[in-house]
């Protein structure tokens, strides 16, 4: 089941023509597919447009009324793949994935639509995962609709300017032959506002319809010679056709007074953080209404010359608000200003940074050294001047610990990695990778297990340079999502092929959970449009791995590190692989608890299973936190003068999975673990059992205290 259901939402999808729409901007983008008339949305989820998926798994039936194709695809390269169907078909087709690592894996298919062009509108909505929010490298999608010459839009971060871009970009598409990337920040996902909505309109062509008159057009297709042909058909016609729809459509925008000594150039993205800023330097109103021209750049690839030479007439200076690295916008605005013989200066870079994400100060900061440096009289006299008595913002790093990402509460990966630490313990160190997903920060404290990953589903395959022998196998993780992403051929098949002789541990907790639970092939779950229920084992032997064991709950510690150890020792040849396989907490606890709470609340009984420390046996040794590292798992001082060091603790964050009692066993750690059943709603017998379990123990403490020697203070 995925994170978050938007069965309700997904209602408004319906709304007509002159209603207002009012959500996220990931429903806003849906709904806009639906009233540009698309005929087939597909992609993989992922950081920050993994809801999108989710919006249109959700929205199936609305879907198939309108006649519009929806596929779950296996991975980006497949969802890029499918754009194939715009190609020869006028049929508006939109993918969904996350930038840049999605585009990355997507690359192949991107590379040969943008050769081939396309007769249908083609859109790829990336999800552009950048700065203090982002969960992978830092890189930009920017730099491959450069390399491909396809054309990137980056929209002002507000509902009516996103579902614009929306169509927007298939009319581009479809004016230039050419797909268009649709660049959709974590800003723009998530923003809340209203637009005024349109009739959902079913697409002229359905692919049900193009499937009985089938084209083809051998020029199309990507071999020589036709493959120089494209790239002469990118230049000459494309190309041009692309800037004559951006100018006379004018998707690109300008704000603020025609005439100026400065102007500021940015992407559409950034345009609430720039206003914001010169709100914040008296430049500009609540409204937007700036008194410094801006040229807003709501398609950022290709730039169109004599726009921007436009802008920049009777100007001083300009600035570049590029935010991420390097600086194609300024380097390419830099060439047209050079080549047009123009002495307007051009910053960017020079007052903002090279890298990281453009935060409000740092905005603020940016601007504030442009405009003291080529219009001061258009600043405050109280920021004119630099302040050179402002006091330097503090380290933190010195004074605030560092929290490192971690497993969550009861997550059954965990036992994992302490039996794996276990098994280290025993025959030292062995080489580990690890692999996209939930599992990498088992390359973290406490546990510290793996130190690279190479790509979704290439955990083996970044060990096979050690599969030559030596005195210890190497091992590898790999989560259940990256086996069907990718991990199965380019990872398993490989190790089969090579005959390797290394270890390879498939973390199966039943969905692609690092992306927000949703069902792959391995999910047990029922799924009324998806095929679940396909064992993992099966496709393992299927591929030709003799050697494979199958442990259904990661939580007995002790199972975990004998079938590791027993893979480290074996003599058979070739692969081994272990399926470790429980399902992902978070997912259990949405189930769960809901069905918990309405027991409770109809008064039936209930027992939740607790654990807890004995304060008296536990000695403070803290082994079971080094092996468990569960946030549920702390330290607690006591009040007694003869226990210096704290003991462990269990909060009530604890959702009873019992693994820190299982690692404390497997490790003959003390038995200081207990488990204690909270009953809700007991029965007659109990609550008689309870009373007077409570009776006579208080009863001994009284007599205990009684008992006990004090000493009372000595007046003077």
């Amino acid at each position: 089941m995925a994170e978050r259901s938007f069965k309700a939402e997904v209602k408004h999808l319906r709304l007509g023509d002159g209603a207002t729409f009012t959500g996220e901007g990931i429903l806003a983008i849906t709904k806009a597919l639906l009233e540009c008339g698309v005929g087939y949305v597909g992609g993989y989820q992922g950081a920050p447009i993994s809801h999108l998926m989710d919006v249109l798994a959700d929205a199936e039936d609305l879907l198939s009324e309108l006649g519009v194709r929806f596929e779950a695809n296996a991975s980006e390269a497949a969802a890029a793949a499918m754009l194939a169907a715009s190609v020869h078909y006028p049929i508006r087709g939109a993918v969904t994935f996350k930038g840049s690592v999605g585009v990355n894996v997507a690359s192949d298919a991107l590379a040969n639509l943008a050769s081939s062009g396309v007769t249908g509108g083609a859109l790829i909505i990336v999800g552009e995962d950048y700065g203090e929010g982002s969960s992978i490298m830092q890189e930009r999608s920017h730099a491959f609709a450069m390399k491909s010459q396809f054309w990137l839009l980056d929209p002002r971060p507000n509902l009516p300017s996103i579902v614009k871009a929306v169509g927007q970009g298939f009319e581009l598409s479809e004016a230039s032959n050419t797909p268009v990337m649709l660049m959709v920040r974590i800003r723009s996902c998530h923003v809340t506002g209203s637009f005024a909505t349109r009739d959902n309109k079913r697409p002229p062509l359905t692919v049900r319809d193009a499937l009985s008159e089938p084209r083809r057009d051998f020029s199309r297709v990507v071999l020589p010679p036709m493959s120089y042909a494209h790239e002469q058909d990118k230049i000459k016609n494309r190309w041009p056709a692309a800037e004559k729809f951006i100018v006379e459509e004018e998707l690109n925008e300008q704000f603020g007074p025609k005439d100026a000594p400065v102007g500021i150039v940015l992407q559409g993205g950034m345009y609430n953080s720039v206003i914001r800023a010169l709100q914040r330097l008296g430049l500009a109103d609540i409204h937007g209404d700036t008194e410094v021209p801006l040229y807003v750049l709501n398609v950022t690839y290709p730039l169109v010359r004599d726009e921007f030479l436009a802008f920049c007439e009777g100007k001083d200076a300009v600035m570049v608000v590029e935010e991420g690295q390097p600086e194609f916008i300024e380097q390419g605005l830099s060439t047209m200003l050079y080549r047009a013989g123009s002495p307007v200066k051009l910053h960017g870079k020079d007052m903002l940074p090279m890298a990281g994400e453009y935060t409000g100060q740092v905005m603020l900061d940016g601007l504030t050294a442009f405009l003291r440096d080529a219009a001061p009289a258009l600043l405050p006299d109280k920021v004119r001047a630099p302040n050179a008595e402002a006091e330097p913002i503090p380290d933190l790093s010195k004074t605030v610990p560092i929290r490192p990402p971690s497993f969550c509460t009861g997550c059954p990966e965990r036992p994992i990695f302490a039996a794996m630490k276990l098994v280290e313990q025993e025959s030292g160190k062995h080489q580990i990778t690890g692999d996209i997903g939930c599992h990498l920060f088992a390359t973290l404290p406490p546990f510290e297990i793996g130190g690279s990953t190479m790509g979704y589903g290439l955990g083996p395959a970044s060990n096979a340079a050690f599969d030559g022998g030596g005195e210890k196998r190497a091992i590898s993780f790999i989560g259940d999502g990256g086996f069907w992403h990718n991990g199965l051929s380019s990872s398993i098949g490989n190790m089969v092929f090579n005959k390797s002789d290394s270890v390879a541990v498939i973390v199966d907790n039943y969905y692609s959970a690092a992306t927000g639970g949703q069902d792959i092939p391995s999910s047990r779950a029922d799924n009324q449009t998806k095929s679940t229920k396909h064992p993992i084992t099966e496709a393992l032997k299927g591929v030709g791995v003799d050697w494979v064991r199958q442990v259904d709950r990661t939580y007995d510690v002790k199972k975990m590190r004998a079938v590791l150890q027993e893979a480290l020792t074996t003599d058979h040849k070739g692969p081994k692989v272990i399926v470790a396989s429980s399902e992902c907490m978070l997912n259990r606890q949405r189930r769960e608890k809901p069905l918990r709470a309405k027991a409770i609340k109809e008064k039936r009984r209930v027992e939740v299973p607790r654990f807890g420390v004995d304060e008296d046996i536990c000695t403070g040794d803290h082994a079971c936190i080094r092996l468990s590292g569960c946030p549920s798992l702390s330290l607690k001082r006591l009040d007694d003068p003869l226990r210096d060091d704290p003991v462990a603790s269990i909060d009530q964050s604890c959702v009873g999975c019992g693994n820190c009692g299982e690692v404390a066993d497997a490790a003959v750690l003390c038995p200081s673990f207990y488990q204690a059943d909270v009953v809700h709603n007991p029965g007659p017998w109990e609550r008689w059992r309870s009373n007077l379990s409570a009776t006579v123990i208080g009863w001994l403490q009284g007599r205990r205290a009684r008992g006990r020697i004090e000493f009372a203070e000595m007046a003077e």
